[in-house]
């Protein structure tokens, strides 16, 4: 937005917005003609004159600042004092110098709805009205001004009410809208933080245990050293365009690539994989499959790193609950135990992915080793997937 224009519910920012909406208040006082010609042309002395300016002018002042601060928050007492000011300055100036300075109960009723909260506007507005009527009728020719009066003085003190509740409402859906854009960028953050814990942990695990490989082989097997070593380039080369996804939130991992990435992983460590085939999956949604590939991930990785195994079993199976059918990923070890000692970030991540597809996630120790469970289910992930091509 320029520099000139004010928002509704919005302070002015500088100087050039402060004068525009000193503008369009002040453009209102267009009516106080009434009194100012009276002034000039009502015959007057020249001591009445003088006053008659001072009391327009300490008037015009505080309406201006009265309206100028309405929304700010400022206490009800305070506003109540400022309306009764401008209420008695209107009453003394009416009876005193004539009708024509009932036009001042009008900017009262304005400025009761502008400055007061609707429960008291609600009351001020018709309270200003009625004590215009009673100072017409003290004043000599006023009754022949009071229905044209009347009706502005009820009509922009409702009117100024319903604006306050238009700034109070846009005050409160920027504060909202706010509110909900810290909440999206925690949950990016979140979203990223878990991402790249699961990928550089997966990663670098693959990285140390084929460095470590490769420095044992490289005095006698110098050959099959630099085969750990180009292994070892490729899966740098997958985790920088692995992160690189996570980063612009495209990454969807697959079922059947991380099977992959799972056997040579527990290759490199020693462990002998019991992994199914990639036909053996069948049909899996893309939600569900995604999900599980990331518990497939996230146990494996912690096989490599704390279970101490000689052998994972990875069985992935559709099962039918009460719930409706499962795609079930059981991941289990013969380690002395400690593959998932506690529930660190990783599976606290995983649950949160797993929840969020509608799934489940149970993990810790049995007889021989540790056990991970994630389930997802099918149909709500397929039906989820359909309701928003």
């Amino acid at each position: 937005m320029s520099g000139i224009g004010v928002n509704i519910g919005q302070r002015p920012r500088n100087l050039r917005q402060r004068a525009v909406k000193v503008l369009w208040t002040a453009i209102w006082l267009v009516y106080l003609s009434a009194p100012v010609s009276d002034l000039l042309h009502g015959g007057h002395p020249a001591g009445v004159r003088a006053l008659g300016w001072l009391g327009l002018a300490v008037f015009v002042t505080w309406y201006m600042l009265l309206v100028f601060r309405a929304g700010r928050g400022d206490r009800t007492a305070l506003v109540l004092g400022s309306l009764a000011v401008l209420t008695a300055q209107s009453a003394l100036l009416a009876l005193t110098l004539g009708r024509e300075w009932l036009v001042l109960f009008v900017y009262v009723s304005i400025a009761s709805g502008a400055a007061l909260p609707s429960r008291l506007s609600r009351w001020s507005v018709p309270g200003a009205c009625a004590l215009m009527t009673a100072v017409a009728f003290a004043v000599p020719g006023g009754r022949d001004l009071l229905w044209g009066l009347l009706v502005p003085a009820l009509l922009g003190g409702f009117a100024m009410t319903g604006v306050r509740e238009l700034i109070r409402t846009t005050i409160a859906l920027r504060e909202a809208r706010a509110t909900v854009a810290h909440l999206a960028a925690n949950e990016e953050r979140l979203r990223l933080a878990r991402d790249l814990h699961d990928l550089l942990g997966h990663s670098l695990s693959v990285i140390t245990l084929k460095s470590e490989l490769a420095g044992r082989m490289l005095p006698d097997h110098p050959d099959r050293a630099a085969r750990q070593v180009a292994d070892i380039e490729q899966v740098s080369r997958q985790a920088l365009v692995d992160v690189r996804e996570a980063v612009t939130g495209y990454r969807r991992l697959r079922l059947a690539g991380e099977l992959g990435g799972a056997r040579v992983a527990l290759r490199a460590a020693g462990i002998v994989p019991e992994l199914p085939g990639a036909d053996a999956l069948g049909e899996v949604p893309e939600d569900a499959q995604s999900a599980l590939a990331w518990a497939l991930r996230e146990a494996v990785t912690n096989v490599v790193r704390h279970s101490g195994a000689r052998r994972c079993t990875v069985e992935v199976a559709r099962r039918h609950t009460r719930d409706g059918q499962v795609l079930e990923l059981s991941v289990e070890d013969n380690g002395p135990g400690g593959s998932a000692t506690g529930h660190g970030n990783g599976l606290r991540g995983l649950g949160e992915r797993l929840a969020a597809v509608g799934g489940t996630l149970e993990a810790g120790p049995v007889r021989h080793g540790f056990r991970l469970v994630a389930r997802v289910p099918v149909e709500t992930a397929a039906g989820r997937r359909g309701g928003t091509a």
